[in-house]
């Protein structure tokens, strides 16, 4: 069952500069994790960010589990299309701690069930030691993990990933892309996820696709 559908996407960020991306067509079944790999500059982050709502295409349709989110006549807000995103550079907020950070997006949570939510996406990317830190008391891994729980918390229909991994030392890159699979199997999540280092693509996606073209994995 498709669950994602993209068709003919293009975007440029100004009128008189190439399209980054140029009639993107994807589609996705439920609990499908798709890598798309690239060097910076390729369009995988801008992608992600027409995906979000962060960003308008010029032309295309975006559906997202049967709900047609963009189109020409459509354009639903990001934070109205069950969409959960963890950015390359943390889009952390600076006066919230790593918990109040996780718990930002648990609004719709019964409130009795929001701590132990918080407790076990911290547990999972192993910083229950500091909870109560704020982001400038942690490290880039450290930030980059408490951004990766943020989004996972919410328990979003899909999951857009942009170089989630880049600032983790490699032991712990290894160790929690095989407990992302997991969690994203667990919970049959549909996953996109943009990566320079094949190893995260190999690690967790079903399969790859470049911006136009298809490739094993």
């Amino acid at each position: 069952m498709t669950f994602v559908t993209i068709e003919n996407l293009s975007f440029r960020y100004s009128p008189k500069q190439p399209r980054i991306i140029d009639g993107f067509s994807l589609s996705l079944r439920q609990g499908e994790i798709v890598g798309i790999p690239g060097p910076s500059g390729s369009g995988k982050s801008t992608l992600l960010r027409l995906i979000a709502g962060l960003e308008v295409p010029e032309t295309g349709k975006i559906v997202i589990a049967g709900r047609t989110v963009v189109d020409d006549r459509t354009y639903v807000p990001a934070e109205k299309r069950g969409v959960g995103m963890v950015f390359q550079d943390y889009a952390l907020f600076p006066h919230l701690t790593a918990e109040q950070n996780v718990m930002f997006g648990l609004h719709r949570l019964p409130r009795q069930q929001r701590a132990g939510r918080v407790r076990e996406m911290l547990e999972l990317v192993r910083l229950t030691e500091y909870a109560k830190r704020y982001p400038h008391e942690l490290s880039g891994g450290q930030k980059q993990r408490v951004a990766l729980a943020r989004a996972l918390a919410p328990q979003p229909s899909l999951l857009l990933l942009d170089e989630p991994f880049s600032n983790l030392d490699e032991e712990l890159k290894a160790s929690i892309r095989r407990e992302l699979r997991d969690i994203l199997r667990q919970a049959g999540m549909t996953c996109i996820l943009v990566s320079h280092d094949r190893a995260d693509i190999e690690d967790i996606c079903d399969r790859a696709v470049a911006l136009g073209v298809p490739l094993a994995v």
